[in-house]
């Protein structure tokens, strides 16, 4: 306890970090203000309040709970990922993003110009599909053609401005900003949803507090295997040839390539998110068509079917994505122009297969532990804990509040050694993870 109020008190002494993380907190309480305010027209009483499920609960979480509520930041952040996604992408198959990758800092602005460019044309699409599906008619309370054109405008101000916050808090703040605004959207949904776990708990005959505090302790067990996932790696010796450089001998160190267990971060649970979703969307279409279809089997997250398809997709993604973000022959090159070699390993294309090699073997667990986490709130609603509650238990949220948190607590060690202070551990260093691509191919 001691050292926890030494490391606080140090913090407090750092001058720039006091006014970064009060400047973060300023931006996030306007966030949280801002998804408050319903957009213009609407009649709050009128909105349909029952809880979202598969992607648009995956989105509304993401919002902070602004896309049930029809706030003016209801889609909040996600055009802009989708954007970022889209640009990271096009930097792997087109060569002009390529070579806009390679250009240092005036090639990232570019590409930071274009998500934004994107993510105007990517939120005034969706703005238009989330008045026709989300809003009532009931709640419109203008003319609707007005409505419409009025909503759409306004909706597409409200993401860009939730993405201006997220940049000046990467500015000026700490940590990354977007990441920064979606964590503050999950856990505001967090007291609510302990809340309304520990009344149902209560409520029932089956088991009260002894109930509760094992839920409790199972989530804590649970973040704590997140956290090994996000910071598990294989660390690959790299060692470089002495050089004479004056007086001075340089190089002839040895240093290591950390190679991540878990190199896709929440991509792969945000792509099978999206496709599991497909056969509800097919059933919405179709509804007589497909009354007694199969599709039938995956609209129930706690069904088998449901949890064994998503796994399989997790895993499948996990491989793809890796393979296409991680570049073994870049890093083979990277290495020899540097002087560098694997001991035991040819430099050149033995040094690029043998690290292929390596995060093949060490993907397969990572994906396997990551699809485990992101079907655990399935097996949560199973055994009768509330969905809201189950939501924390696994899946994107869990991924991203640990990562953020990560992210955010490394920052902050950096500042406090680099003012001579002890680091947040005893032993030890924080370390990040990566998470969500940004234009560039920065995690957010």
């Amino acid at each position: 306890m001691k050292k926890l109020f030494t490391t606080l008190s140090n913090i407090w002494k750092i001058q720039e970090l006091k006014e970064r993380i009060l400047f973060t907190l300023m931006i996030l309480v306007i966030y949280r203000f801002v998804c408050q305010v319903v957009l213009p027209g609407v009649d709050p009483a009128q909105l349909d309040n029952t809880e979202k499920t598969g992607i648009l609960g995956l989105l509304d979480m993401f919002a902070g709970g602004a896309f049930s509520k029809v706030s003016i930041v209801a889609l909040g952040v996600m055009p802009y990922i989708s954007a970022s996604i889209v640009v990271q992408l096009l930097g792997i198959a087109v060569p002009t993003f390529q070579k806009m990758q390679k250009e240092g800092e005036s090639g990232r602005k570019k590409l930071t110009q274009i998500t934004r460019y994107l993510t105007v044309a990517i939120t005034a699409v969706q703005a238009v599909g989330y008045v026709k599906t989300q809003v009532t008619p009931a709640a419109i309370i203008i003319d609707p053609t007005l409505f419409y054109i009025l909503s759409g405008f306004v909706l597409t101000a409200g993401t860009l401005f939730v993405m201006w916050l997220g940049e000046k808090i990467t500015d000026k703040g700490i940590g990354n900003g977007t990441s920064l605004i979606i964590m503050v959207g999950i856990i505001a949904r967090l007291p609510g949803a302990i809340t309304q776990e520990f009344t149902s708990v209560f409520a029932g005959n089956d088991g009260g507090l002894i109930r509760f505090v094992l839920e409790i302790v199972a989530l804590f067990a649970i973040i704590m295997f997140t956290i090994l996932i996000v910071q598990g790696v294989r660390k690959v010796p790299v060692q470089y040839a002495k050089r004479i450089v004056g007086n001075k001998q340089v190089g002839g160190v040895r240093q290591y390539i950390p190679l991540k267990v878990n190199a896709a971060g929440v991509m792969p649970i945000i792509f099978a998110q999206a496709l599991m979703f497909v056969p509800n969307a097919l059933i919405g279409l179709f509804p007589e068509k497909l009354a007694d279809s199969w599709l039938h089997q995956y609209t129930d997250i706690t069904s088998l079917t449901y949890s064994l398809t998503f796994a399989f997709l997790i895993i499948a993604f996990t491989f793809f994505y890796t393979a296409i973000t991680v570049n073994p022959t870049q890093m083979s090159d990277d290495m020899k122009k540097n002087g560098g070699f694997i001991p035991g390993i040819k430099p050149g294309l033995a040094t690029s297969s043998f690290i292929d090699d390596v995060i093949s073997k060490i993907t397969f667990p990572g994906s396997l532990f990551l699809a485990i986490i992101a079907i655990l709130p399935s097996f949560a609603v199973k055994v009768g804990i509330a969905q809201e509650f189950a939501h924390f238990f696994g899946g994107t949220s869990l991924l991203i509040l640990v990562g953020v948190v990560l992210d955010t607590l490394q920052q902050v060690e950096s500042y406090l050694l680099m003012r001579h202070y002890d680091g947040l551990m005893k032993t030890g260093r924080v370390t990040g993870r990566s998470g969500i691509p940004a234009s560039g191919g920065a995690a957010l």
